[in-house]
């Protein structure tokens, strides 16, 4: 549902940014849009960008969508982790078990709160579950145990790449949007040029200043994008190897201790 309202909502307030704070007549000397922005101040900026075109509202609306997946990524991701790294609270239950005292390494991944401790948390509950078992042999426990961890890791790490597609359409969308954009003020630029006469240095102008705002539009979201793309499937890769690390330690903890 977040998603599904996040896109038009983030593209109607890109619309509703560039028709009325980036159009503001005060943007403009005489109060006309069809004016070139004013000398100087934050007003001079604004209604550049909006003189850049039809694309400029789509290019706003991309960022918009790309900085709501940003931040909602971070903060799931923020939560992911837990309040401390999925390595220490291996390091405790490792401690924990090798005392055989489950329950205080239940009492850990508690407080840990992340993905780590969710996976070790369920993994953990089977190995308790295992340790009173008198029906299967300990190499049958032990694949019970990995096949819970499996299971639980199944279902965590879909959550955590949830919504990163958009940041990968985005980082090359965003570069063709302002390409095409580019296209379309270059155009205007040698249209200017084609009357016949002495080219209108005006529209050349103009036309020259949509294409360039297009690119650095479509350039800086991208960029956006692809870091914060990488930097979210880095720290993704970080909790999946402590969510692999917590698997191996739970099955070669039975191993040696419950044989």
């Amino acid at each position: 549902m977040f998603a599904v309202l996040a896109v038009p909502v983030c593209i109607a307030i890109g619309i509703l940014f560039y028709m009325y704070v980036l159009g503001n007549p005060s943007n403009f000397q005489g109060g006309n849009p069809e004016n070139s922005p004013v000398p100087e101040g934050i007003g001079k900026w604004f209604g550049t960008v909006y003189h850049g075109g039809v694309v400029v509202p789509i290019l706003i609306s991309v960022l918009l969508i790309c900085l709501t997946f940003v931040i909602e990524r971070f903060l799931y991701l923020s939560k992911a982790k837990g309040k401390f790294s999925g390595s220490e609270l291996v390091r405790k239950v490792q401690y924990h078990l090798a005392n055989k005292n489950v329950d205080a390494a239940l009492a850990e991944c508690d407080k840990q709160r992340g993905s780590v401790g969710n996976v070790l948390k369920a993994g953990l509950r089977k190995y308790k579950e295992m340790i009173s078992n008198n029906e299967l042999d300990t190499d049958q426990k032990i694949l019970t145990i990995k096949n819970e961890i499996e299971e639980t890791t199944a279902l965590e790490l879909p959550m955590m790449e949830k919504n990163l597609v958009f940041l990968s359409t985005i980082a090359s969308v965003a570069t063709l949007l302002g390409l095409f954009g580019t296209v379309l003020g270059m155009i205007k630029a040698f249209s200017a040029m084609s009357t016949g006469g002495a080219p209108d240095s005006a529209q050349l102008a103009l036309g020259i200043s949509e294409a360039l705002i297009n690119t650095a539009l479509g350039i800086g979201t991208s960029a956006i994008a692809i870091i914060m793309y990488n930097y979210f499937t880095t720290n993704i890769d970080g909790i999946t190897y402590a969510i692999d690390e917590s698997g191996f330690t739970l099955t070669q903890s039975f191993a040696a201790n419950h044989k």
